[in-house]
This record gives structure tokens, C-alpha cells and sequence, in this order.
């Protein structure tokens, strides 16, 4: 499957297609994934641990990033690619998480701030 249709070299070995290697052409490429379509993994460079991948074009990523590419940012941290951590107040906000790309954390209600740290009436006192 990952061989070009009946060309071998002057030893009568399989020439594999690109993206492809093996003595029978049966694997991708460190840096190429699903064999035998071997398409490369083109893992975000910032994100990623190195352009390597799973069989199934999953790049390792480094904790703070996330998707196949890792050309995201993971749950509780923003701003791709600086990819920084939340910072949400525990008792002022409903998660812990927060908007991908501003980092506004998600306030309880009568909480207010970019991290859910202080009250919307300056009557009340956080975090009572």
C-alpha cells in the first residue's frame, strides 16, 4: 500500500511513496501519521513538544496547549499562543475557566472582574 506501483531499486527493494518508509514500505515517516495515506503531522510550533505524532495525527503537546495541532490553548489558560493561566478567583467564579481569547473569567452572579475577584455592588463584600 505504501509502495510506488512497480518501482524498486537496482537491489529489487520497494521504493516508497512520500511520507512512507520500511523495508516493505509498511509505516510513515517519523513526522507523518494514519499509514498509508502518511500525511504530516505539521504540529504548531510553539505548542507542541516536537513535529512528532500519534498514528492518529495526535502532536504531544505541552500542557498549557491543546487540539490535534496543538494550536490552541487547553482549558484554563488563554491568548494563543501565549497560552497564560486563568488566574479565576475559586470563590467569585462558576468555573475556573475562561474565555479563550480575552480571559474573562465567568462570574457568579453579583461578582464582577476579569477574574471574578470583586463584588458588583460596593455595598456587599467579596467574597461573602
Amino acid at each position: 500500500a505504501g509502495t510506488q506501483p512497480e518501482v524498486c531499486d537496482i537491489l529489487g527493494r520497494c521504493l516508497c511513496r512520500s511520507g512512507v518508509t520500511g523495508l516493505q514500505c509498511d509505516s510513515c515517516l517519523p513526522g507523518h501519521h494514519s499509514f498509508p495515506a502518511c500525511q504530516e503531522c505539521n504540529c504548531d510550533s510553539v505548542g507542541s513538544m516536537t513535529n512528532t505524532c500519534d498514528p492518529r495525527g495526535q502532536c504531544l503537546c505541552h500542557s498549557n496547549f491543546a487540539g490535534l495541532r496543538c494550536d490552541r490553548c487547553s482549558p484554563g489558560y488563554y491568548s494563543y499562543p501565549s497560552c497564560l493561566p486563568c488566574q479565576c478567583s475559586p470563590k467569585g467564579s462558576q468555573h475556573g475557566t475562561c474565555e479563550p481569547g480575552s480571559g474573562q473569567c465567568a462570574c457568579r452572579t453579583g461578582v464582577t472582574g476579569r477574574w471574578c475577584d470583586r463584588c458588583l455592588f460596593a455595598a456587599n463584600s467579596f467574597p461573602d
